[in-house]
């Protein structure tokens, strides 16, 4: 009997560990601090600093007890405000900062490179300031990588990039790619 007691005390030091509050979230509080340092450098390149993010692993309910969560807290010139709060334009810029934010220390942590990031509609949100600042970010993180996609159908975006590959439909013959 003292061996099957020890055996249940063994599954369930095991569940502990890799159960919500174990190894995982260990990793995650590990992870979150340079996730978000990658993504606030981004943000100044976006936003010129007037934008950031804090990401927090906990917070108090109104019992005044601790749970855990991940919330990204979002602050500007006015303050922190939340998510839904800001236009789809600075949520835009918040995505992706944090998109690439992630892809880097994934590729950090396997110690991998960034070939390809493909961006697909996402200046849909964004006015005039926005895509410059967009367009200047993603010069600013060329070197990281091998190619960057950009797909839109919106013409003024278009111009933006110097090197692009314009798909046309025929009706008749199909889709037709062009190097421009």
């Amino acid at each position: 009997e003292r061996g099957l007691k020890d055996e249940v005390a063994t599954y369930d030091d095991l569940a502990k560990a890799f159960g919500r509050n174990g190894v995982q979230a260990m990793l995650i509080e590990q992870s979150l601090p340079r996730v978000e340092q990658l993504a606030n450098e981004m943000l100044v390149r976006m936003t010129g600093g007037r934008i950031q993010v804090q990401l927090a692993t906990q917070k108090q309910t109104k019992a005044g007890s601790t749970v855990e969560t991940l919330d990204i807290r979002i602050s500007d010139d006015i303050g922190t405000r939340d998510y839904e709060m800001y236009s789809g334009g600075e949520a835009f810029r918040v995505d992706f900062a944090l998109r690439i934010a992630l892809a880097r220390l994934l590729a950090e942590r396997s110690g991998a490179s960034l070939p390809t990031l493909i961006i697909d509609e996402g200046f849909g949100t964004q006015d005039a300031e926005g895509i410059d600042r967009l367009v200047e970010s993603l010069r600013a993180v060329s070197d990281e990588f091998k190619l960057i996609l950009v797909v839109t159908q919106l013409e003024g975006r278009k111009a933006r990039f110097e090197r692009r590959i314009e798909v046309t439909k025929d009706l008749e013959r199909g889709s037709f790619a062009r190097v421009v």
